[in-house]
């Protein structure tokens, strides 16, 4: 298995000058780079340093740059290889839940869980398995997807809730948390079906955790869940959303083919121009059998006005033969 030749650090204007000149003396050639303070490569291995304060590291010798290089003499602190000692809850035998599409107009909401003890955890960040909205690249996110599947050898589970079945499912819980909960206890349901063991489950913070404690049945009574806010640090989490990912893109592509439009991720200007163009063309039954009917776009586009309470929290009514 292969190192990850990409790594990503947060760092500070005295950092970026102390590695600025730890790389002169090192005899890294300087480059410009858009919206950095310097670009610096030396053989293969390539260094930027952005205005934001990401310190971006790609290529071939980039592990070994970061240990006896850049932890050391500009960060003053070691944790490449040490995430063993420093999170040791990330090896212990647990549930990742993530999810993909929630602020996506068109497309579906995909749920994914991947579970991971300790080879699993180090077998996963040897092939690179971050969060996926670090992965700018939809064939990456789909390759990584399918590499994962493989590890997890069926210890992974995705739900998949296709525009039409989501809109009747908000209708019933008027409130995306409450979807989300069911989703989430669905995944952990379905995962403790071929891992009955397992003790625990992580997710990122969206609600009160026992949202998804009343959602899970019998099987799922037991498991401890945890919530945290940049849960996808956690390898089983961020395997997790690389699959919701990967999931949310290949249906995103199938529901546009059935329309014949190739519809485009998020809520942006360019999404509410397809949406009007789809609105004009199937009306507001062919728009909502690709998109998500609570979002305002959806009434705006109809030239409808808005839903009532559609700005404001709804009050939960538990529906009939849910969970």
């Amino acid at each position: 298995m292969s190192e990850p030749s990409s790594y990503t650090y947060k760092v500070t204007d005295e950092q970026i000058a102390t590695l600025k000149k730890v790389l002169e003396e090192q005899g890294f050639e300087f480059r410009e780079v858009p919206y950095a303070h310097f670009g610096a490569q030396k053989l293969k291995l390539t260094v930027n340093a952005y205005q934001s304060g990401k310190l971006l590291l790609q290529g071939k010798g980039a592990k070994e740059f970061i240990e006896f290089t850049l932890e050391p003499l500009v960060l003053g602190e070691a944790k490449l290889g040490y995430d063993e000692v420093l999170n040791p809850e990330m090896f212990e035998p647990h549930v990742g839940i993530d999810e993909s599409g929630k602020g996506d107009f068109f497309g579906p909401l995909v749920i994914a869980g991947a579970y991971t003890d300790r080879e699993l955890t180090k077998t996963l960040a040897a092939m690179g398995v971050k969060d996926s909205k670090q992965i700018t690249s939809d064939k990456k996110a789909l390759d990584l997807a399918e590499e994962i599947k493989k590890v997890l050898a069926g210890r992974w589970n995705v739900i998949a809730i296709n525009p039409a079945k989501y809109n009747e499912l908000y209708g019933k819980f008027k409130n995306l948390n409450r979807l989300l909960a069911w989703g989430h206890a669905t995944v952990i349901e379905n995962l403790l079906g071929i891992v009955p063991d397992c003790p625990r489950a992580l997710s990122d913070q969206f609600a009160n955790p026992a949202l998804i404690q009343r959602a899970l049945k019998e099987r799922g009574q037991k498991i401890v869940l945890q919530q945290r806010t940049k849960a996808e640090s956690d390898i089983a989490v961020a395997a997790a959303s690389i699959l919701a990912r990967a999931e949310f893109l290949i249906r995103l592509q199938k529901l546009g083919e059935g329309v014949k439009t190739t519809l485009p991720k998020g809520a942006s200007a360019q999404v509410k121009a397809v949406a009007t163009k789809l609105g004009a063309e199937l009306g507001a039954a062919g728009l909502r059998s690709v998109a998500k009917e609570h979002f305002r776009t959806f009434n705006e586009v109809l030239g409808l006005p808005p839903l009532p309470g559609k700005d404001k929290p709804f009050i939960f009514r538990r529906p009939t033969g849910t969970a």
